[in-house]
């Protein structure tokens, strides 16, 4: 299927993944969040009382943002993100049969793979885009290596990735990113500095825009 989520993430696809934070954070992030002109943001399944925080932003949140569930690993995991209301998956694992049932429904999904040959498989069982990861441990230069024969494949690099690199993965052929910790920056969250946060990540935003 390979269906994107929306005209926003398609200028800027960038997933911002959200592990381990409460109702009250999650709340702050998300309006900052929206507000700075990203589009996308998985709440991970293996965040205390994931599934009820995800059906709650969905009902706040669902019409300016996507909600989407991460750490999916097994049919059960998608069967009960999509119960939540999750309108994206995302896995760090290959697994065929989530793939195929995301396309079943219409609800795009972007499984982790690592390999050429996981790629690949997952590129033509129907992934969005495929999540690269860990990204972080062999660089730009994986990406570029992958892109040379598999170059119609949308990759989104995730693991390692921030300001400073962002630009040398687009310009490697990334089509997207998943970014977790270096764009939740923990002082501006742990301060409720949520003006902080949004610009934040307006600079994301100002990179991805420059690079791409």
């Amino acid at each position: 299927m390979n269906q994107l989520l929306t005209d926003s993430f398609t200028r800027v696809p960038i997933i911002g993944i959200l592990r381990g934070y409460s109702r009250d954070e999650t709340n702050g992030i998300l309006d900052a969040y929206g507000s700075a002109g990203l589009s996308a943001i998985e709440i991970t399944l293996n965040t205390p009382d994931a599934l009820e925080i995800i059906n709650e932003q969905v009902a706040r949140y669902g019409a300016k943002l996507k909600i989407g569930a991460g750490t999916v690993c097994s049919l059960k995991d998608l069967e009960n993100a999509l119960d939540a209301g999750a309108g994206f998956i995302v896995t760090p694992i290959l697994d065929i049969s989530v793939i195929q049932r995301c396309n079943e429904v219409g609800v795009p999904v972007f499984p982790g793979a690592f390999t050429p040959t996981e790629i690949f498989r997952a590129w033509e069982a129907g992934a969005s885009m495929v999540k690269i990861f860990p990204a972080g441990q062999l660089g730009p230069g994986y990406i570029k290596q992958l892109k040379a024969p598999l170059d119609s494949i949308k990759l989104l690099p995730t693991g390692g990735i921030g300001l400073d690199n962002m630009g040398a993965y687009l310009q490697a052929g990334a089509s997207g990113f998943g970014l977790g910790s270096s764009l939740f920056k923990q002082q501006f969250i742990d301060a409720k500095d949520w003006t902080g946060l949004q610009r934040h990540f307006e600079k994301f935003v100002s990179v991805f825009n420059s690079s791409h």
